[in-house]
């Protein structure tokens, strides 16, 4: 004959004896929970860097690709040319590098910047299809204006 008071079918015992157990368990899965979720906001938090926004010289995609890989060389965390704007978005540590050495790598490359203009050799060197209209008459190698 069937009991009402049997069903379901479960021994006390196993919640009792395994209590502590289950709350290993449970602690374990709060903490990988907690860094799951908790590191993206430690990396988006790292306090230091430096976002920049500069003004660069260049006509093309091979010209992004030289631009990107020059601010890269000089520290850059992050460097994203706009063709349209010629403007370059920078991420950087200032601890570890600057905007004037950025720019400066960036003017070594052939490219002239807000603050820096490249050499004649330099702008020279670069395909033709990289050949811009120059920001100013001076070409002295990469001189601050």
């Amino acid at each position: 004959m069937f009991l009402f008071h049997q069903w379901p079918p479960v021994d006390v015992n196993v919640f009792i004896t395994t209590s502590s157990s289950n709350i290993r368990t449970m602690k374990t899965l709060l903490i990988i929970t907690a860094f799951i979720f908790g590191s993206p906001a430690l990396v988006f938090a790292q306090t230091g860097l430096q976002k920049e926004s500069i003004k660069v010289w260049g006509n093309c995609g091979m010209c992004k690709k030289k631009i990107e890989k020059a601010a890269k060389s000089a520290g850059a965390k992050t460097a994203t040319w706009s063709e349209e704007t010629n403007v370059l978005k920078v991420v950087y540590e200032p601890a570890k590098t600057s905007s004037t050495a950025i720019q400066q790598a960036i003017a070594k490359a052939g490219y002239d910047t807000q603050d820096f203009t490249a050499d004649n050799t330099a702008y020279g060197k670069l395909p033709a299809c990289c050949h811009y209209d120059r920001k100013g008459t001076d070409s002295s190698t990469t001189s601050q204006h």
